[in-house]
């Protein structure tokens, strides 16, 4: 098989062994593979792969049909269509994973698309409606809009009925987000709070010195979910007001959680969002799709943070 491994901080195509599967654990010949600011992070060091993952060797998702299962597997088949999270190497042409971090991807779903979707989808349904318990009615803010985790909340939150707000630093992405039903955009801005106006749900994909607009946005007994750290890791917060407010703040990560934790998150998506792509009401938000080859390309639109939505790696154009 073929992978894209780090080396020397950047990323290229070479020769791998095609893994064999025991157990619980499935192969999956790649259609698509989407590309994670985490990717990012690994790549350049920053971001080690969790324990019994591929360690040089990126990729938190991927959709595609199964080659072959251990004698565990109770479910899938040879030539399933499916997508899931991995804790790394989904950046080849087959990938080793396990049943419980995989889903059925509906027949209505193109599959190079798919591989676009679990990452974001999983991380937004997971601290949006799980976590941050947001319901029909209340006003969520979205910080990063245009990302791929943004483009999913902003589908999710209008499938239960909630009203939008999405913050980015370019008037496009807000106005591409309005096709994706944000109801009100705000240009990012030191002074946006007023333009936001109250919210009870805060999904902060940016982290630094938004997380001080969040607090000062946020309703009495409101909730912020933390999820990313774009604009850094330190923030001024006024604690005074997040005690009167009685504030819930909490950072939530995907990739570090164990298995069975992310095989809970993926239950969830399974039982609850997937059905929403069969139906049409979602859908992936892809800005490009490029071959496996040309994965230090497609690594550099990721980091230019112009891309609305996400970048799929297709294996397939790179076989």
């Amino acid at each position: 098989m073929k992978v894209l491994a780090i080396a020397d901080g950047k990323v290229a195509l070479v020769e791998r062994p095609t893994p064999h599967p025991v157990a619980d654990q499935v192969v999956v010949k790649v259609a698509g593979t989407g590309i994670n600011r985490a990717d990012l992070l690994q790549k350049i060091g920053r971001y080690p792969a969790p324990f019994g993952w591929p360690a040089d060797v990126p990729g938190l998702e991927l959709a595609g049909t199964v080659e072959a299962t251990g004698d565990r597997v109770r479910n899938l088949k040879a030539g399933d269509r499916v997508f899931g999270i991995v804790g790394g190497g989904a950046h080849s042409t087959h990938a080793l994973t396990t049943e419980a971090l995989l889903a059925g991807v509906p027949g209505e779903l193109d599959l190079i698309h798919a591989g676009g979707v679990p990452e974001v989808f999983v991380t937004a349904h997971d601290a949006m409606l799980v976590q941050a318990r947001l319901r029909s009615g209340e006003r969520v803010l979205i910080h990063g809009v245009g990302s791929g985790v943004g483009t999913a909340a902003v589908q999710l939150a209008k499938s239960i009925g909630a009203v939008t707000i999405g913050t980015s630093r370019t008037p496009e992405k807000l106005e591409r987000a309005r096709s994706l039903g944000l109801d009100e955009g705000v240009l990012a801005s030191e002074d946006m709070s007023a333009a936001i106006g109250e919210v009870d749900v805060v999904i902060d994909l940016i982290g630094g010195d938004y997380l001080e607009t969040d607090v000062s946005v946020v309703r009495s007994q409101g909730r912020i979910v933390l999820v990313g750290l774009v604009a850094g890791a330190s923030a001024r917060l006024d604690l005074g007001l997040i005690l009167n407010k009685r504030v819930s703040l909490r950072g939530t990560v995907l990739r570090a959680r164990p298995d069975y934790q992310k095989a809970a998150a993926m239950s969830a998506f399974a039982r609850e969002v997937v059905p929403l792509f069969a139906t049409g009401t979602l859908r992936p938000v892809i800005d490009r799709i490029s071959p496996l080859a040309t994965g230090e390309d497609a690594y550099g639109a990721m980091a230019s943070d112009t891309t609305f939505g996400k970048i799929v790696l297709a294996p397939e154009d790179s076989a």
